[in-house]
């Protein structure tokens, strides 16, 4: 089954934005764009629409009247902002509104991708005609609750990260940079920079190895 999804944005630019985004996505089909939020409400009275990517600023209605406007008379309907507008005060209004996501303009991709894609298994799991499982309903719940942000410095990757970790969760004794630049492929400055992240952590301890020739040896081990 398609999804179909209704924009609401009256930035022509912004709007093709989101449907190339959208129609990207397997399973989602843009069935119409409107520029304001009276027309939003006009073809939601005439049109089935699974999904609403709405916008706050704009004309002959704000988004966040859009918002409660759907939820009071198309409680079937599901809705997603994507706005500029990052007062807390409004944000806490939408989420309140019950949106399935605030999204912050400009956005990536990748980020629009993740919600929509978890957006569609909820919809898949809560429309399919079975018994839903334990584990379906976790699917759901996980899907609901708003994902932190990565709080890591700027270069560090998380995925990258959770791979390191995984090279050097069984080391019983210290290890060098060099020696888990071999088993990585990944280079010893990017290494280095990893490890000494997880040692700010705290998750690792070093020590320095001098020698009576060259630079000292830095040695990491796990911390206790």
């Amino acid at each position: 089954m398609m999804i179909s999804v209704l924009i609401v944005e009256d930035d022509p630019m912004v709007a093709e934005l989101n449907r190339l985004y959208t129609e990207k996505i397997d399973g989602f089909h843009v069935i119409k764009i409107v520029n304001n939020g009276r027309d939003a409400i006009d073809f939601l009275s005439n049109h089935s629409v699974h999904l609403v990517l709405l916008d706050v600023f704009m004309p002959h209605m704000q988004g966040l009247a859009v918002l409660k406007k759907i939820k009071s008379s198309f409680s079937d309907v599901n809705v997603i902002m994507i706005t500029a507008n990052r007062a807390s005060l409004d944000i806490k209004t939408a989420l309140n509104h019950g949106v399935i996501d605030y999204i912050v303009k400009p956005f990536t991709f990748e980020r629009f991708q993740s919600t929509l894609l978890a957006f569609s298994q909820r919809y898949k799991i809560l429309h399919s005609e079975e018994e839903l499982t334990q584990s379906a309903l976790d699917k759901i719940i996980s899907i609901d609750i708003p994902k932190l942000q990565s709080q890591h410095p700027k270069g560090i990757n998380e995925q990258t990260l959770l791979t390191i970790k995984k090279l050097i969760k069984d080391f019983t004794h210290t290890f060098t940079v060099a020696e888990i630049a071999d088993i990585s492929g990944l280079s010893r400055i990017s290494l280095k920079k990893y490890l000494d992240y997880l040692e700010n952590q705290g998750e690792l301890e070093s020590e320095l190895l001098y020698s009576t020739m060259g630079r000292p040896a830095k040695l990491y081990k796990i911390s206790n």
